[in-house]
């Protein structure tokens, strides 16, 4: 009794500690503009801002194209780019310029990660920090990785915690194509994935989201 006791506290703090850190973190993450057109319960209805895309193609399955998809763009977003200050581009001179070789640029984390899968590839793509545009992103070094634009858009969205497991991902996304054949919405886009949360957040307080373009 004692020890289940023990376990259950330790749980407890486990959460907490997870929830406190989580809820930091996040709160410092950009994620994309958008406007709440309408909400009911999990559902809702968006209309997205203008935004950059970093971007890779990726096979496998679900969790090897993920681990994949993310290592590939993390490289780029953590310093695996030519910024606009890189020996390799000439810059009109100006008093003073300071210069350095091979310059790297760190870019800030957002959220959320989104995947999409296209036939038997997927895609992965991270939304780059609103400060930046097409001609101040820093090129990518890995080729696999592109930068591109992405229009104003509308999204209908539903919610869910835990673990984005497949069987998961496949019921979310059927219910809410079954709840945009109610509101007479006609999608214009595939199912996408998107997720919030840093690895280490609990299954129960994660944020998860199935986004369909209309």
């Amino acid at each position: 009794m004692k020890s289940l006791r023990y376990k259950i506290k330790s749980a407890l703090v486990v959460g907490l500690i997870s929830i406190l850190y989580t809820g930091a973190s996040m709160a410092a993450i950009e994620g994309p503009a958008f406007t709440l057109i309408e909400k009911s319960g999990a559902f809702e209805l968006r209309e997205y801002e203008p935004k950059i895309i970093a971007e890779v193609e990726v096979s496998g399955t679900m969790k090897q194209a993920s681990n994949k998809g993310f290592k590939m763009i993390a490289g780029y977003i953590f310093g695996g780019n030519t910024s606009q200050q890189g020996a390799a581009e000439k810059i009109s001179m100006t008093a003073p310029v300071t210069m350095k070789t091979g310059v790297s640029e760190k870019i800030s984390m957002t959220a959320p990660v989104t995947m999409q899968q296209s036939d038997s590839q997927w895609r992965m793509n991270f939304v780059m920090p609103s400060k930046y545009t097409m001609e101040t992103l820093p090129t990518p070094n890995n080729a696999a990785v592109t930068l591109r634009e992405i229009p104003k858009q509308k999204y209908a969205v539903i919610r869910f915690s835990g673990l984005a497991r497949a069987p998961k991902v496949a019921y979310m996304t059927t219910t809410l194509e079954n709840w945009l054949k109610t509101k007479n919405i006609t999608p214009t886009g595939k199912p996408e994935l998107s997720r919030y949360d840093p690895p280490w957040t609990l299954p129960l307080f994660r944020r998860n989201e199935v986004m369909i373009a209309y």
